[in-house]
Formats: C-alpha cells, structure tokens, sequence
C-alpha cells in the first residue's frame, strides 16, 4: 500500500501540479486508512479493499468525532486514488463507486460589511513606504479577490495599471486575468512610484509587493499586515486576506454580478463553489426584509 500511495503522491505533484497543502493532505488521509484497514482488516494491498472496508472506516471516524466536510475529503483522496491505480491497470474495480458522500453542512464564508471595507481603506492614509504598500496591498485584494499567495506571488511583469489588469497564479497552477479596479490602481501607481523604490535592494526581484529587506513577502507575513491594518482602523473583527476575497465575491453579487463572473474572477474549477455566495446573499436579504418589513 504505501509504494502505491508514494506514487500517487508523485502523480499529483509532478502531473497535477497540485500544492504541496494538498499533497500533504491526501496522503494522511490515504496513510491513516491504509494503518486502520493493516490493523483492523490485514489488508496490506489496494487490490483486497473492498466498499464496505471503507465505508466501515468512514464509520469509525465519523462516530470519533470527525466532521461530515472532513469525511468527504477522506473519501476525495481514495477516489483519487482509486482511480489513479484502475487507470494505469494496477487494480481490475474501484471500491469507492458506490460509497456515497457524507452531506456535508455548508459553511457560510463570514464577509464584511461595506461600511467596515470602507473604514479600513479610508484609514491607509500614511505616506511612508510601507504605507504605500499596505494600502495598495489592501486595495487589490478587495478590488480583485486575490488569495494571500496569488498577492504575495503576484509580479511587475503581469501587472498592467494601463490596461487594468493583473495575471496571477492560483489553485493547481491555474492562471487567471483579474480585473483592477480604479482605487487599486491610483493606491498601486502610488506604491509602485514612492513606495517600492525605496525599499528595492540589489537582491530585490520582480515581486510586486517586497519587505524592508527588498524580499518579497510570505503569506503569513501578508495575514500579519491585514490583522494589524485592521487594528489600527479601529474594526473588531478579525480580518484575514480571504475575508476581504469573501467580501469582494459577495458585494459583486449583491451588486448584480452574473455568478459565472465570479466564478471566473475567483478562479473556481467549479460552479458549486462559487455557489456558497448565493447563500450568504439570501441570509442577507432575510435579514433586511426581518428588520424592515412589517411583519419579517
């Protein structure tokens, strides 16, 4: 079992070209059932598990505790897997066809108000280099739903302030063009004329947003900028880079966005995920109607 999960492993890595997160991620899942399936079933090889092995195992995790959204990527990462062997003839059936997926809650994204994006950008108002940056960081993720990692590997080369638009890469090494609004591209021509210059060093590259040392930024780092902006504003809430990507999808759609657009601006494979937004407006639109309406 574990050769057979090593090269599904590589598969995803070098031809799915999929995150080192999600590599990591199925291979403890396929790793912890194949140690439960060893112990509590002898089962040693791919080829001897059968459905009710599996769908057992589900069993056992779901009664310790293990949410219904977690047990559906359990069973993701052995569909893959599955697959992956019946596609280079290493095994004769597929074991998962007929296990049917744990219904999962849906997880509503929490999202800001507009009044609080509009607090936390009307308060960037420094004129120091990183000032420049951090507004222009702020403005951008807002205006075009970036993830944290798409801004932090975003470069000089795929910004075009002209045309308005950035090129970045997502999810699975998927490129995608994003729109940039008015405001990111007055703060970002801000930045890019009186804020990246003085803190480009001779080891600076081409990122678009760089550090005090001429680096560009990590992920982490660009959280650490968003809570501590979101401090300095006064808000209560604790923001985060994909609060504001929520935030960006949602006001689009309250806006009168077609769904499909934002699918394609946030760089969703699939419609479904993009869908969640519908939810959130609904609540929204109950809410108002509860606290208006005479008889809500």
């Amino acid at each position: 079992m574990e050769s057979e999960i090593d090269a599904y492993i590589m598969h995803l890595a070098t031809e799915r070209g999929l995150s080192d997160h999600y590599q990591l991620l199925t291979r403890r899942n396929l790793e912890a059932a194949a140690a439960w399936l060893h112990t509590t079933h002898s089962l040693s090889t791919p080829d001897k598990v059968l459905s009710s092995h599996l769908t057992e195992y589900l069993g056992v995790r779901k009664r310790g505790g293990l949410s219904a959204a977690s047990l559906r990527l359990v069973l993701i990462s052995w569909r893959g897997f599955y697959r992956f062997l019946l596609a280079r003839g290493r095994i004769i059936a597929d074991p998962t066809v007929d296990i049917l997926s744990p219904r999962a809650v849906p997880h509503l994204p929490e999202t800001m108000a507009v009044a609080a994006v509009e607090q936390l950008l009307s308060s960037l108002t420094g004129t120091q280099p990183l000032d420049h940056r951090d507004r222009a960081m702020l403005e951008l993720l807002y205006a075009s739903g970036l993830r944290a990692a798409e801004l932090v590997g975003a470069r000089l080369d795929s910004l075009n302030l002209e045309e308005g638009f950035i090129r970045v890469t997502g999810k699975g090494n998927k490129t995608r063009v994003v729109p940039v609004g008015a405001a990111a591209r007055t703060a970002l021509g801000d930045y890019l004329v009186h804020g990246r210059p003085r803190l480009v060093t001779p080891k600076t590259g081409g990122h678009v947003f760089i550090g005090v040392h001429g680096r560009g930024l990590t992920t982490q780092r660009a959280w650490q900028i968003v809570k501590d902006r979101a401090a300095a504003a006064g808000l209560s809430i604790s923001l985060y880079p994909h609060l504001l990507r929520h935030s960006f999808a949602t006001h689009l759609l309250g806006g009168g966005a077609d769904l499909r657009v934002i699918q394609e601006l946030l760089g969703h494979a699939d419609i479904a995920t993009t869908q969640i937004y519908t939810h959130v407006d609904q609540q929204r639109l109950h809410s108002v109607h509860k606290k208006f309406h005479p008889r809500g």
